[in-house]
This record gives C-alpha cells, structure tokens and sequence, in this order.
C-alpha cells in the first residue's frame, strides 16, 4: 500500500513539473530578455553612445551615417508597454511647446521623441475629408481620433484614422481603420500624422505612389514595432543640410529588420530624440528638440 501512495505522489510530482514547463512558453514574452545587449552588439548598424538597463526597461542608442547625415536608432524593450509608453502633450488648441519643456510632464521618462504632427498657422494643411477649417484644428495634432490618458479629445466620426494607438497588447498601427474600431480595444494614447505615414506592414511597401513627400529629403522620426515587447525608432539629422527620404528610411528597415509594422511620426524640424542617463534625474536631448511640438512620446521603467 505504502508502495502504491509513494508512486501516486511521484507521478503527481512529474505532473506538475511538466505542467509548469509546458506554460513557460506562454509567459517568457514579458521577462527579462537575457541576451538584449548581446544580440545588439551582434547586429550593430554604428556605434552604441547610449544603454539603460533595468528590469522592466531595457534600450541601446546607436549613432551612424546614413546619405552623409547623422542617425541615431534607438532600439527598446518595454516590459509592459501599455503601462510603460506614455504621452505628454502641450496645452490643447492653445499652444505648442519645445519637446524638452513637455517632456518635464513625464519626469520617470528615461527615453522619449517628438510625436504627432500637427496644424498651425505655420502647417495649416488638413485632409480634405475633415469636416471644418484649418483655424478649428490650430495647435491639435492631425489624425481624426486623439486620445490621451484614455481620454478622447477628437473623435472625427466617419473619418478614417491613420496612424497610432497605445492598447493592452502595445503599439498598435491604423491605416483607415474606422474610429470605433480603434476606440474598441480600449486605447490610452494615440499619435498620428498625415495619411500617408504608414511606411510598412508586415514588409509590405504602403507609402503611397507618386507621393512628393516620400521622396523629399528631410530630419525624420521613424518607429517600427517587432514585437509587443520591442521597438525601434529612427532619427535622422540634417548634419548635411538635408536628411533622407521615406523611401531611403523605408530601405533601411527592409535592409536590417523584420518588422510587424513602420510608421513615420512627425519629423522635419520638430524630429527629438531624448534620452536619461541611467541613474540621473534629468533627461537631455541628443537630437533636434529646438521646434516646438504638440506632444510627445516617452518611454519609462
């Protein structure tokens, strides 16, 4: 009998072990990535100026020359992105702001870029399909679905929204989803441009053709998703007096990476890259940031 009990509580032990094997697959997605760095220093596309190393927030910055220009990417992994990337905006339809002056409104942010695009009286082109003038979107970002803090500042019913939304699964892309769609899964934040940002799904080509403004050389803000936990951004200065087009940026990611997604967040003059250095309170900024924005986008342990 005691035979009997001991072999019960044996195959009861192997039971549970191979249980707990058997759902690490499904788990292992949010922890600690063991070989982040390592795997970085691998496939490095220039010299690595910047890393921060926590347990919830991990990311290397990497400085190189693209078309003569100076280039920055970043590369970030968040453990929980619906918690961990965060908007700061400036006062809506009041003013815009520099990103390092927002910024301040985010003081955990150890990483952070420019965000949307935006009308002013300086950018005063919107899409023909939204409903109104210019004047009634002055110092809002474009996009015809706003939310922040999971609060909704626009909602353009019947107007297709293009460009980011932040919900439970991370970072998500839109490309002419309709509104309550987007407000369906529940979103945080968004951030958006103009129609046309969307760069790439799934290494699919989606600038649209015969569209000047992929071919315009500028400064650039560029993010691309790999995962749920991982994401890219790519800086571009005009060290040369020019930057590089959409479709060069566009070629790079091809080049190096397998995204799910890329898209082009406002860049020209307002591109920013900002960065803390890991055990300093205050963040500094390595690119751009002397335009002022309408929000921005940081990323925080």
């Amino acid at each position: 009998m005691n035979d009997w009990k001991e072999e019960f509580r044996m195959k009861k032990r192997i039971f549970c072990l191979l249980l707990c094997l058997a759902l690490i697959p499904f788990t292992a997605g949010a922890e600690e990535p063991a070989d982040f760095f390592e795997k970085i220093e691998a496939d490095t596309v220039g010299r690595i100026v910047r890393r921060y190393d926590s347990p919830t927030l991990k990311y290397t910055i990497e400085r190189f020359t693209m078309e003569g220009e100076k280039c920055y990417l970043s590369r970030i992994w968040v453990q929980d992105p619906s918690r961990q990337i965060r908007k700061a905006t400036a006062a809506w339809k009041k003013n815009i702001s520099r990103p390092g002056n927002i910024i301040k409104k985010l003081p955990e942010a150890a990483l952070a870029v420019n965000g949307s695009g935006f009308v002013s009286p300086l950018y005063p082109e919107i899409p023909e399909n939204y409903p109104g003038t210019s004047e009634d979107y002055y110092y809002t970002p474009l996009g015809s679905l706003t939310v922040t803090d999971g609060e909704v500042f626009r909602n353009l019913e019947g107007v297709p929204y293009y460009g980011l939304a932040l919900d439970a699964d991370g970072l998500q892309m839109y490309t002419g989803a309709d509104n309550g769609e987007v407000l369906a899964t529940e979103p945080s934040q968004t951030w958006s441009f103009y129609v046309g940002c969307p760069m790439l799904r799934n290494n699919e080509d989606l600038l649209p053709e015969g569209w000047k403004f992929a071919d315009q050389k500028a400064s650039r803000t560029i993010i691309g998703r790999l995962d749920r936990n991982n994401y890219l951004i790519l800086t571009v200065t005009k060290s040369k007096g020019k930057g590089v087009s959409l479709r060069r940026a566009q070629k790079f990611f091809l080049e190096n990476f397998n995204t799910e997604w890329v898209y082009n967040l406002d860049g020209g003059q307002s591109y920013a890259l900002m960065s803390r250095k890991q055990g300093k309170k205050k963040i500094n900024t390595l690119a751009g940031g002397s335009v002022r924005v309408v929000d921005v986008m940081g990323f925080m342990e």
